[in-house]
């Protein structure tokens, strides 16, 4: 499998700095961070940004659990997992448990969003693509994300209405 910045050790509070020092050197007009419970972790970052239909707002979600899963399943590969799931069944060279890749997981999740959000305002200032363009699915009405609706209503408003 082919997993970017799986290694980095780069902390995430520092690689959130960075997200933050991008957007603002692109000009956006507002920044949030979104608070997992009281445990201090960032779960999502939200901004603002001038396109040409006006002001939009975005939310990019890390998603901590499925990148650990990710890391996790990749690690495991082959091998027999116990009943729970978290541990190898048996394996003289895999000590590792589940929850070991969980630290591992937040660092590359939000390491891949860096990368992303470096990627796109590149494309935009390039004029590669509009700003609409790049962000669509995450563009957040303040209850979900364009793709959230678009899921919810199985995509409905992407498909051909049927011709009687």
């Amino acid at each position: 499998m082919f997993l970017k910045n799986y290694t980095s050790d780069v902390p995430v509070n520092e690689t959130i700095r960075k997200i933050e020092s991008v957007l603002i050197r692109c000009g956006v007009s507002g920044i949030m961070k979104e608070y997992l419970g009281t445990s201090g972790e960032i779960g999502a970052i939200t901004f603002r940004v001038d396109s040409a239909t006006g002001p939009l707002t975005i939310r990019l979600p890390a998603n901590k659990e499925k990148a650990t899963e990710a890391l996790w399943m990749d690690y495991v590969g082959d091998d027999k997992l116990n009943a729970k799931g978290d541990a190898i069944e048996y394996s003289p060279r895999k000590r590792k448990k589940r929850h070991d890749f969980a630290e591992q997981g937040a660092r590359t999740a939000w390491k891949i969003i860096q990368d992303w959000i470096e990627v796109q305002m590149s494309m935009i200032q390039m004029k590669q693509a509009e700003t609409l363009e790049v962000f669509l699915p995450y563009i957040h009405d303040g209850k979900r994300t364009v793709y959230q609706s678009l899921k919810a209503s199985g995509f409905k408003a992407l498909l051909p209405e049927k011709c009687d």
